[in-house]
């Protein structure tokens, strides 16, 4: 469990890093966690990755307006980047990071 403050400062000190929002009552969010950390996983080497469970962290949540499950937040050199909630598909969110992230690491 993490702090708003501690969040902000692995974004701050990490030039990637997704925010994975989800809770245990959600099914969608079971089936494309391990997917979706896959996929990021081999595809951009510098990420880090942190899932939060709005059934506990309602505030960290809030902070972030995350309002729907799941979600994710990409930040790219400190700046959120992408938002997807609900329907959105792995390879969208690949597509959607890949030049960014290759330019920003060059």
């Amino acid at each position: 469990m993490q702090t708003i403050e501690e969040i902000n400062t692995i974004i701050k000190e990490n030039s990637a890093v997704m925010l994975y929002f989800s809770a245990p009552a959600c099914n969608v969010c079971h089936a494309l966690k391990p997917k979706l950390l896959e996929a990021i996983e081999s595809n951009f080497k510098e990420f880090k990755i942190l899932s939060i469970d709005i059934s506990i962290e309602q505030e960290i949540a809030a902070h972030y307006s995350v309002f729907a499950i799941p979600t994710i937040l990409i930040f790219l050199g400190g700046r959120e980047f992408l938002r997807k909630s609900r329907n959105m598909s792995v390879g969208e969110v690949i597509r959607e990071i890949k030049r960014p992230y290759e330019i920003m690491m060059s």
